[in-house]
């Protein structure tokens, strides 16, 4: 097998589609069809599922999907290493909740790329810690914004950045808004717009319901933190969110701060990388760049 086959079928299994494919890479449909079917033969397993039009990765192509993306970046890291003083390429694959992409990273970002104009950043949803934990076991990410509880983790480099707070909110006519205080027990029969399962603050308020035996009924679960803050403000439910997402909206009145008395642990977004990891100096100089600007938020 080689680089452009392996190419051809890491956009294959994205897209599930090979005229897309075809499209992206610029190859007549037939040698997409034919590179994937050298590749069936050589590893004497089918990739995909053809059924009808529908195209779907069979159990051996999800697996391989992941050692050709290691293979792909490894030869990105080869070519870097020995091109000597020319301008650094490749991709840096990154893991990021929708807040930190939002809210955090846009300057890191603007400044990264002025100084790495060649280097491709793809961005990967981390809706959930441990996922995105795994993912940089298996080499699919390079990196990894994490927002947890600090824990050591024996086969990953894992570095606090920034504390998070986390503000219950609700419409600011709500009449929890105007309760001096508020306990778990106030929010029972409350909506509680939640986000997916697997994030750190919805598990951490969710075992601090289950400590005070108190269980919500109502419970909406959303991909989206801005679609959660849409339906604060229009008083569906209240929600828990980092003080980031929601500051601007407590601010204008648009939504209110709930005065919680809250018994959760101190949360910190980390900045994580495997510690096998080989550190490719646009790879380093992002996490440096991300290290400083956190560092300059909290001074």
């Amino acid at each position: 097998m080689d680089n452009k086959q392996l190419i051809t079928f890491k956009t294959a299994a994205e897209t599930l589609n090979f005229t897309k494919t075809a499209s992206i890479l610029n190859f007549a449909q037939s040698s997409v069809t034919a590179q994937i079917k050298a590749l069936e033969e050589e590893l004497e397993k089918p990739l995909f599922e053809r059924l009808g039009k529908r195209l779907t990765l069979t159990e051996a192509g999800k697996e391989f999907k992941l050692y050709a993306e290691k293979i792909i970046k490894l030869n990105e890291e080869a070519k870097m290493a020995i091109s000597g003083n020319k301008e650094p390429f490749g991709t840096l694959v990154i893991g990021a909740q929708e807040s930190q992409c939002t809210y955090r990273l846009p300057t890191i970002l603007k400044e990264f790329k002025d100084q790495y104009p060649n280097v491709k950043l793809l961005f990967k949803p981390a809706h959930s810690d441990e996922l995105a934990r795994k993912e940089l076991m298996n080499g699919t990410l390079d990196i990894a914004f994490i927002m947890d509880i600090t824990k050591s983790e024996e086969a990953l480099t894992i570095k606090p950045l920034i504390q998070e707070d986390i503000k219950l909110v609700a419409a600011s006519n709500h009449p929890l808004a105007s309760k001096s205080e508020v306990h778990l027990k106030d929010i029972e029969h409350e909506t509680l717009l939640l986000t997916e399962t697997g994030c750190s603050y919805r598990t951490l308020l969710e075992n601090s319901c289950h400590a005070a035996k108190v269980y919500p009924v109502n419970k909406f679960e959303f991909g989206s933190i801005e679609a959660i803050k849409q339906c604060v403000i229009s008083g569906l439910g209240i929600a828990a969110l980092p003080t980031m997402v929601v500051k601007q909206d407590i601010k204008t009145g648009a939504m209110a701060e709930l005065n919680w008395k809250s018994d959760i642990p101190p949360i910190f977004t980390h900045i994580a990388w495997h510690k096998d990891k080989w550190m490719t100096p646009p790879l380093e100089d992002f996490i440096e760049l991300t290290q400083r600007s956190f560092h300059n938020k909290n001074a």
